[in-house]
């Protein structure tokens, strides 16, 4: 019996992980690896040997490899989300990149914008950090009447008149999603991912996208930083969380392992694989 879709769509994603992001050095040190630890080394090669083989290739430098591990999570999420439109219809898209203010929820922060540059008491009160651009943002275009009416005469002059969703009270598309990328975790890129969420929650007008963070960290106690907690984001995916919890067990890491179910127990970490099914809710 063949493997479903999305399995198969997780090990194609590996499989594009492992073409150029995730590689080994000729000392044998994954590219996603803290290279000054030991644990990390090992967790690392244990997830490595899983999914590979592997490139023997320097390590990309940090940008690129950030970079291109944005494009292959884009892609994985665009084939998703079109094999799932049978559970949430309507007009999505999925892309890299962009600021938050050409968006439904945000639009308003562009008019912010455009007064701080002209006043400069504004531009210090509200600061810099208030537009953020997503690594990663799902969107969904508002509907025509045609569409909203296709089966019954739902919506009319009479009522409605402001929500998005209708493409005759608005032109912009709505913020489905924010989902930053970190090939590795470290303490500044962790406070980052919150600091990027927290904005999005404070600055919106009208619905809270989905906020969610994909990362290659190795590390169960740098995914921990970022993981535990709640408010600023809905739940941390790993890129391999079966193979990062299989190289525990087979290593006897058991402080590390309960740490890590406790993150897995209590909603706050999932595979990658669960990322597209969350965000149909």
């Amino acid at each position: 019996m063949s493997d479903a879709w999305l399995t198969e769509a997780r090990r194609a994603f590996h499989a594009t992980l492992l073409a150029g992001i995730l590689t080994q050095s000729d000392s044998g040190v994954p590219s996603n690896a803290d290279r000054s630890s030991k644990p990390s080394i090992a967790i690392a090669s244990a997830i490595l040997d899983q999914l590979g083989p592997a490139q023997t290739a320097s390590k990309l430098a940090g940008q690129t490899a950030g970079a291109d591990f944005e494009s292959v999570c884009a892609e994985f999420l665009d084939q998703c989300f079109a094999r799932l439109h049978h559970l949430r219809p309507g007009k999505f898209d999925v892309r890299k990149g962009g600021g938050i203010a050409r968006f439904d929820q945000y639009a308003h922060l562009s008019e912010l914008e455009a007064i701080a540059r002209a006043n400069r008491e504004i531009a210090t009160a509200l600061g810099s950090d208030y537009i953020i651009k997503p690594d990663i943002v799902i969107s969904r275009h508002p509907e025509p009447d045609t569409v909203l009416n296709a089966h019954e005469a739902l919506v009319d002059d009479k009522a409605g008149n402001l929500t998005s969703l209708r493409s005759r009270n608005n032109a912009m598309s709505t913020l489905h999603a924010s989902i930053s990328c970190k090939w590795t975790l470290r303490s500044d890129r962790a406070q980052n991912a919150r600091s990027e969420g927290l904005n999005l929650v404070r600055n919106r007008k009208g619905r809270l996208p989905h906020i969610a963070v994909i990362t290659g960290e190795p590390a169960p106690a740098r995914l921990a930083s970022l993981a535990l907690g709640t408010g600023d984001i809905d739940c941390v995916y790993h890129f391999a969380l079966y193979e990062l919890r299989q190289a525990l067990l087979d290593q006897h890491r058991d402080d590390t392992l309960d740490l890590l179910d406790m993150m897995i127990d209590g909603k706050r970490l999932r595979d990658i694989s669960d990322l597209p099914l969350d965000l149909i809710t």
